[in-house]
């Protein structure tokens, strides 16, 4: 079971007082955005996984600033992606989590992992999202 993915996940959301959300560019698939995600590691729970996960690919460290929004969704997890769980796993359960920051930060992309950032007016970064557990999330932001 170690060699898989757990079917446990995180999204965390970066964004300014000014309502600029922080979208990234995966590397793969081709011109997919997104917020800050990842699977929770053996023995990590959901809040641990959204602080790696942030310091990992953005560089940041926000513990202080981290909320916890208290959502979560399941998904189906799409058939090019199934083989990273373990047989007969079909859907993953997302932790949302957000990180209000009072301006722009300078991110440290992982490049492992993204191409590119980008800060965005809500309502944009909902639309550049690839997911549509990512554009809810983005669109649940308090005002």
């Amino acid at each position: 079971m170690d060699d898989y993915k757990r079917p446990h996940s995180v999204l965390v959301l970066v964004y300014t007082r000014a309502g600029e959300v922080l979208m990234l560019k995966r590397t793969s698939p081709e011109n997919f955005w997104q917020s800050v995600t990842g699977s929770l590691q053996r023995g990590e729970n959901p809040r641990q996984a959204a602080l790696r996960e942030l310091y990992e690919e953005t560089g940041l460290r926000a513990a202080h600033l981290m909320v916890d929004c208290r959502r979560w969704v399941r998904f189906p997890i799409v058939e090019p992606w199934r083989a990273r769980y373990a047989p007969g796993t079909l859907t993953n359960l997302e932790h949302w989590f957000r990180v209000p920051l009072p301006g722009r930060r300078l991110i440290r992309l992982n490049r492992a992992e993204h191409s590119a950032l980008l800060w965005l007016p809500r309502s944009s970064a909902a639309r550049l999202a690839g997911s549509w557990s990512n554009r809810r999330a983005i669109l649940s932001l308090p005002a």
